[in-house]
């Protein structure tokens, strides 16, 4: 196993002291000499961290210690260095901006789909009720060239903030379908799932952990290429790792 272990991990929680929340956080990464970036929004926060393995499980243990954090679930790859330069903590107004404030997945989070159900789902071409399985990238087109599911319908985004235009643009080519919509670690499918259902489609799931997490639990079965990641690595195939070159 390489010696870094690089982390990805969000949770959907009301914040109110994040300027706070900030300096005791930038704390306790720079203590243990972690790189990377985390951001905080009123709704949450979004974990990208690398750095040794013991030092990662330390500032896991110590974030979750905030009974806020109790809930965070960590993504976990690994690579021979740490692939972020720096530390940024930053405050934003969301941890994935979609410009739609009423979508607070905190309240309540659109149905999900796991690893090993959707892997079987694509392997006998429905769902479990018969519906075709249809998967949905709400990732930026230059993140889909890398890679995908086969026959995942890619509407060519260029900011996550225009989901919801292109939903309502093209929801009548997903009627009677069960919809799964899939991003690179499950914060912008979560969103995106909760928005589709709010606008009153049936049959919406996300994928549990997005597209790392469908890696890890199956090893990619009908994903083809790579996954784009927002690192130094920029693409890790479905061990997880940096493909050769």
């Amino acid at each position: 196993m390489h010696p870094v272990a690089n982390i990805a991990a969000y949770l959907f929680v009301s914040l109110d002291d994040l300027p706070d929340l900030r300096e005791r956080i930038m704390a306790r990464i720079l203590a243990l000499d972690l790189k990377g970036t985390v951001l905080l929004a009123p709704e949450g926060i979004n974990v990208f961290l690398a750095g040794g393995k013991d030092d990662i499980e330390a500032f896991l243990g110590w974030l979750r210690a905030d009974a806020r954090f109790a809930p965070l679930q960590a993504k976990y790859s690994y690579s021979r260095t740490v692939p972020f330069r720096r530390v940024r903590v930053k405050i934003k107004r969301e941890i994935i901006r979609m410009n739609h404030p009423a979508i607070r997945p905190e309240a309540g989070r659109a149905p999900v789909v796991d690893a090993p159900t959707l892997a079987r789902w694509l392997a006998q071409g429905q769902d479990d009720e018969g519906r075709e399985v249809v998967m949905l990238d709400t990732r930026n087109g230059f993140e889909v060239d890398e890679g995908t599911f086969a026959r995942a319908i890619d509407w060519r985004l260029t900011k996550f903030s225009e989901f919801p235009a292109a939903v309502r643009e093209h929801r009548a080519e997903l009627a009677g379908k069960t919809v799964v919509s899939f991003c690179t670690g499950g914060i912008r499918c979560e969103k995106a799932a909760i928005f589709m259902a709010e606008e009153g489609m049936d049959h919406v799931y996300q994928l549990e952990g997005g597209i790392l997490k469908y890696f890890e639990e199956t090893g990619g079965p009908g994903f083809e290429g790579r996954c784009f990641v927002f690192d130094e690595r920029e693409v890790l195939g479905m061990d997880l790792a940096v493909p050769a070159v």
